[in-house]
């Protein structure tokens, strides 16, 4: 039998761990705690015209951001030309936004091919390049996943996740921007943040 002391040990014990799963719950479940990394953060690259391009550039418009490359065989080219279909969509107020392009591959992509690159779509795509270490510091702002996978004749791919990041007038990130969808109602929300 246990003594009154052990008694008293073990309700106090539970009723402290009810306590914390209670308040880890409610912190949760208010959106106060999170184990997520957030999403973006201050970046400084080089874009398609040899300019410095930075998170500042795009302060008081929303902005999508994409990371890929230009050697990317289907899934890259096809995104850039979805984001495209967008811009034109907005008309004139395509003016009030952009798109960057941010390279995965910085070895190949320098600011010149990016821009002989989007110079197939529409002109409000904006290419984004720098160094290796740089273009990996931005990869890991995005949670970007980026890997090169070496082939047989000496040449690489790169496979590479393909969110594309919507970011609000302040920079912040809004949400995963769904392309799964007429232009024109891509084009609706993103007015939303003009």
């Amino acid at each position: 039998m246990a003594s009154p002391t052990s008694k008293i040990f073990y309700v106090a014990s539970a009723l402290v761990v009810a306590l914390a799963i209670f308040i880890g719950v409610f912190l949760f479940a208010t959106g106060q705690f999170s184990s997520a990394k957030p999403v973006g953060g201050p970046f400084k690259l080089t874009d398609d015209n040899g300019q410095p391009v930075s998170d500042a550039t795009f302060k008081g418009e929303p902005y999508l951001i994409y990371f890929g490359y230009t050697h990317c065989p289907d899934v890259c080219p096809t995104t850039l030309f979805e984001l495209s279909e967008v811009m034109k969509a907005l008309g004139k107020d395509a003016d009030r936004t952009a798109v960057l392009f941010v390279t995965i591959d910085p070895k190949r992509d320098t600011a010149a091919v990016m821009k002989d690159y989007l110079s197939n779509f529409d002109h409000h795509l904006m290419g984004a390049t720098g160094d290796p270490k740089t273009v990996r510091a931005v990869e890991k702002e995005f949670n970007v996943f980026a890997q090169k996978v070496p082939a047989k004749d000496g040449d690489y791919s790169m496979n590479h996740s393909s969110e594309i990041y919507l970011m609000d007038k302040q920079g912040q990130f809004v949400e995963a921007f769904n392309l799964k969808r007429k232009p024109k109602v891509s084009a609706a929300e993103l007015r939303q943040y003009m």
